[in-house]
């Protein structure tokens, strides 16, 4: 395998007609690691993604892979492989034609192309099947062949465009170790399209939150969790409650927050800024019930609805001024003390729960 590449996104913007698709975003991908892109529908992670490998043109700005501008290179001149979310396998053709298909294109010799494919396979634990066609494989399996010829051309950078949503939800949990324990041994650079937080939480080692064409945050995991930048971020990843409200007042690292229903509330991490308004986040698995909180750190609400998931319970709770916050309790604290919709509860947190969200960083 060929060494993996830093890939430098240098104020990348797409402009298709007068919609821009993305927004002069800068982003370092260090060489060897696994990039998520993460963000909903129309974000920008797929033009961006495209715009890596060559597939789209860039409207503005550079794109580096190692040290080689390959803005204006063409995708099989550039370093990059890329595999399509339809794996797009040729359905006439073994599976050794179907990876070595790139390497037939570059005039590569029969004998060597298909040798080549034939350890691609093996390395995809698919040599028993070389001589089938895709449609005799499960989703999985064609999924690895896509792989195998995305591979065979010894890429500095593989790009994955939603690789795992065709697949049913046990494979997508196998095929995701997989990935990631291929990325690991080939020690290339993965950049991996997908708009489901687990996937990329579970995969990633940069996570680069995306949209409305921007970047909101890029980060490891926990931070991107711990620490979610913007409300965007805090909202997309799930499991925060995030309360918007006009600033009271702030002293020292302290910050009290009025919302707009009359509640009050605590939080750390507001010292440095003026802002007339901000909001502060409220992890949903650090809510408890049922006991009174010290003042700023908690509201008596009335449940709107409960969920059973299990090993733990999603209760919603709408009050002082908020509504939909939600607290995760799990199981047996919740059924040692299960509470009705309708009824009225103290909700509480710890001080060191509450963090105050930056503003939106615009990259």
């Amino acid at each position: 395998m060929s060494k993996a590449a830093e890939i430098d996104i240098a104020s990348v913007s797409k402009i298709y007609g007068s919609t821009t698709a993305v927004q002069s975003i800068s982003l370092k991908i260090p060489a060897g690691s696994y990039c998520c892109l993460l963000g909903p529908s129309g974000c920008g992670k797929t033009s961006t993604l495209r715009m890596i490998a060559g597939h789209e043109t860039i409207s503005s700005g550079d794109i580096r892979l190692g040290n080689t501008v390959v803005t204006d290179l063409p995708p099989a001149r550039r370093g990059t492989a890329m595999m399509f979310q339809s794996y797009a396998l040729f359905p006439h053709l073994d599976l050794v034609d179907n990876v070595a298909f790139s390497l037939k294109m570059k005039g590569v010799d029969r004998d060597q192309r298909r040798a080549k494919a034939l350890d691609m396979l093996r390395l995809m634990q698919l040599e028993a099947y070389a001589t089938r066609r895709p449609a005799q494989l499960s989703g999985g399996q064609q999924q690895r062949v896509a792989l195998a010829r995305a591979l065979i051309t010894d890429p500095e950078a593989l790009l994955l465009d939603e690789p795992l949503s065709a697949l049913d939800p046990f494979l997508k949990i196998r095929m995701r170790a997989e990935l990631k324990k291929l990325q690991t041994s080939l020690g290339i650079t993965f950049v991996h399209v997908t708009h489901s937080q687990e996937e990329a939480m579970a995969l990633a080692d940069l996570i680069v939150v995306m949209n409305d064409g921007r970047i909101e945050q890029a980060a490891h995991p926990r931070i991107v969790f711990e620490r979610p930048a913007t409300p965007f971020v805090a909202r997309f990843m799930g499991d925060h409650n995030v309360i918007s409200g006009r600033v009271i007042e702030h002293k020292a690292e302290r910050l009290l927050l009025g919302v707009p229903g009359g509640g009050e509330f605590l939080a750390d991490g507001g010292a440095q800024t003026l802002r007339d308004a901000a909001d502060i986040v409220i992890r949903t698995d650090r809510v408890r019930i049922g006991q009174p909180a010290e003042l700023g750190l908690g509201f008596t609400g009335s449940v709107t609805n409960i969920e059973y998931r299990g090993s733990s319970v999603k209760l919603s709770v709408n009050g002082a001024g908020i509504e939909d916050f939600t607290a995760i309790l799990g199981d047996t604290e919740y059924f040692a003390h299960p509470v009705k919709v309708g009824e009225a509860i103290p909700l509480a947190w710890e001080r060191q729960d509450a963090i105050v969200l930056g503003s939106p960083k615009r990259h």
